[in-house]
């Protein structure tokens, strides 16, 4: 049998190990993960019975195998959630799927509502054409933005940055408002100094003219078939506990079909021969290194990590993998007994609360990113869904950072005086509960040495039998099904003997679906 070390028990990482099980006998498959938990950063995290989403994972693909794929580890729900129980909500339901009040083995379906917080008033997310979004801005900001928009299509510029790219887009006046200090709060780094990389790939096809021919689509018969950009979804799947269930459910699968997974094992180092082939990997252990050998190594560890830890690395792709930059984020789960925030939609919420699932902060005045609404999300991530308010304050910070190495205290009251200044809530007082969270390399960025990667990926190719998988493990901002789609391409050249790696990087490059912005 052939020795396969999975690094990195993610989305990627997982789904290559259950599908080289599943696909072949030939194969025993080891997983090796740094941390405790199964995910990834799609783990889900259960605080005293209230679970935090880190990151906000919407379940949404345009692939059918992928869909396929996450309904038989966690089918769709066939009879109405708690909450839409209680508020005679209707929601799409599957023939025949399992019931969320009597089992948890379920992907619940969501209405998807996500705004933008600015200047304390809401507006859509993407920005929609409505009297309220006109009203909220006011005449003279959205004329400005009219005539922006109008310019912009006229005197198109060329895309040299992320900020060239959104005010093609959109125009320099919504630019202003409602991109501009967001993304330079997410990268740590100014649009116009970020490759367009990004935003051609999460916003591909989402423009001004799009939302328009959304908002008529809708209004035209037929709109059930209609082609939709994904950022502009109205319902998504989502784990009945989070998203991290779905990974939880994934490991015991493996676990049956006769694979290893060790938790609490960093791998530090691949070792390769002089014919550029790995040999064996050490990963640590309970403070013990141990090496192993094996044939094939399937990586979505952060690329740079990679580099690092093989031996004769030639200088250019060391150098690019040492400069590559990441994001790294906070979340602070907070415990409130209600929030400010009026329902002003015809939403029905329990307790009527907003019924945003994430929100987006575009207020210059806090670091605050973005914020979610964890009783939005599932009813079944809060402990006492009738009496509390669960939300997850998110920061896009840097690792060793004045926020990252604040204690948990001090950031907690940091975070909290942010939310009291913008209104979310009256008084520190109010908060019954916290947890604050710490995920590193959450984001691969697109700028320093980044502008060079074609070159990294070229040498990565070339040893023929290592596979980049997943976000980190091929710097690039992929989608869980992305993630997922370059596992596929995996272990279909494994199990058919197919060299050519280039179908597996080419992943999340030329595919039709994109989405905006998470």
């Amino acid at each position: 049998m052939k020795k396969i070390y999975v690094i990195g028990a993610g989305p990627a990482g997982l789904t290559a190990a259950y599908e080289l099980l599943k696909q072949s006998k030939e194969y025993e498959v080891t997983v090796l993960e740094e941390s405790g938990d199964m995910g990834g950063i799609s783990k889900t995290v259960n605080y005293k019975g209230n679970r935090m989403d880190m990151g906000g994972h919407r379940f949404f693909s345009k692939v059918p195998e992928v869909n396929e794929w996450w309904n038989n580890m966690l089918p769709l729900q066939g009879s109405p959630t708690y909450d839409d129980i209680v508020l005679n909500r209707e929601m799409t339901l599957t023939p025949g799927g399992p019931d969320p009040e009597k089992t948890d083995r379920v992907m619940l379906r969501r209405h998807r509502v996500s705004r933008i917080y600015f200047n304390r008033k809401f507006f859509d997310y993407p920005i929609s054409f409505k009297f309220e979004t006109f009203k909220n801005m006011g005449l003279a900001a959205t004329f400005q933005s009219g005539f922006s928009y109008l310019a912009a299509v006229i005197h198109k510029r060329k895309e040299n940055s992320l900020e060239d790219l959104y005010i093609n887009r959109f125009g320099k006046k919504l630019y202003s408002m409602f991109f501009e200090y967001y993304t330079e709060n997410l990268w740590g780094r100014h649009p116009s100094d970020i490759a367009p990389d990004w935003g051609a790939q999460r916003m591909k096809g989402l423009s001004i003219l799009a939302i328009i021919k959304d908002v008529f689509g809708k209004m035209l018969p037929g709109k059930k078939n209609r082609k939709v950009e994904t950022s502009l979804i109205e319902e998504f799947s989502y784990p009945k506990l989070g998203p991290g269930q779905l990974w939880d459910v994934t490991a015991q699968e493996i676990r049956k079909l006769g694979g290893t997974i060790l938790t609490n094992s960093r791998v530090t180092n691949l070792h390769k021969d002089e014919n550029n082939r790995i040999t064996s990997l050490t990963y640590e252990t309970n403070g013990e290194k141990i090496t192993v050998d094996g044939d094939i190594f399937i990586s979505s560890m952060p690329v740079k990590d990679l580099v690092a830890g093989m031996n004769d690395v030639p200088k250019t792709p060391a150098e690019i993998a040492a400069g590559l930059p990441y994001r790294d984020y906070m979340t602070v789960g907070l415990l409130l007994p209600k929030l400010n925030l009026k329902n002003k939609t015809k939403i029905r919420t329990i307790n009527n609360i907003v019924p945003d699932c994430w929100v987006y902060v575009q207020d210059r005045s806090v670091q605050l990113g973005r914020f979610q609404i964890y009783n939005n999300w599932s009813p079944y991530m809060i402990k006492d869904l009738e009496h509390t308010v669960w939300i997850g304050l998110e920061y896009f910070v840097s690792e060793g950072d004045k926020y990252w190495t604040m204690s948990d205290k001090d950031f907690t009251e940091f975070a909290v005086q942010e939310i009291v200044s913008m209104g979310l809530i009256d008084s520190p007082d109010e908060v019954m509960d916290s947890h604050v969270e710490r995920v590193k390399k959450a984001y691969p960025a697109y700028f320093d040495t980044y502008k060079d990667i074609d070159m990294l990926v070229d040498y990565l190719k070339s040893i023929d039998n290592l596979y980049c998988v997943g976000r980190n493990g091929q710097h690039r901002y992929n989608n869980i099904d992305h993630s997922m789609m370059t596992s596929f391409e995996t272990v279909k050249n494994i199990v058919n003997g197919i060299q050519n790696k280039d179908n597996i990087w080419s992943v999340n490059t030329e595919q039709e679906y994109h989405e905006a912005g998470k």
